[in-house]
């Protein structure tokens, strides 16, 4: 039997992949939900475009990748705190989001108003 908390992390995962796809037209290679105390991480593999991929290997293209997903980020913040706080039932108090130009890599930190973990592991 799958945990509840294994349970919410994959169902997470696939709401943000979904996401991903409805606004920008393709999804990351790979998701991945962590829930630990009171914070949501999402991890995300494979994010960068064929276009950034070729931009990031220069210092002022790294830059102007950075500049543009942390614009996007910024656009969409609301969509992706709604759908931690409609899966997890918390109130999202911040979140927190970085991208890794030399892996391809993004990673989400969301910290709810709950301690979510130990509210999963008394179900």
């Amino acid at each position: 039997m799958v945990s509840a908390k294994k349970k919410l992390e994959a169902e997470i995962s696939e709401a943000f992949i979904k996401l991903q796809r409805d606004l920008v037209g393709r999804g990351p290679q790979e998701t991945k939900t962590y829930i630990l105390q009171d914070m949501v991480i999402v991890r995300f593999k494979g994010v960068l475009t064929v276009e950034e991929k070729h931009l990031v290997n220069q210092d002022h293209g790294r830059k102007l990748v950075k500049q543009m997903r942390q614009v996007l980020r910024e656009m969409y913040s609301k969509n992706f705190e709604e759908i931690v706080e409609k899966y997890t039932q918390c109130k999202v108090l911040s979140s927190h989001s970085d991208i890794s130009t030399k892996t391809g890599e993004r990673i989400e930190v969301f910290i709810v108003d709950k301690e979510l973990e130990k509210l999963l592991e008394q179900t």
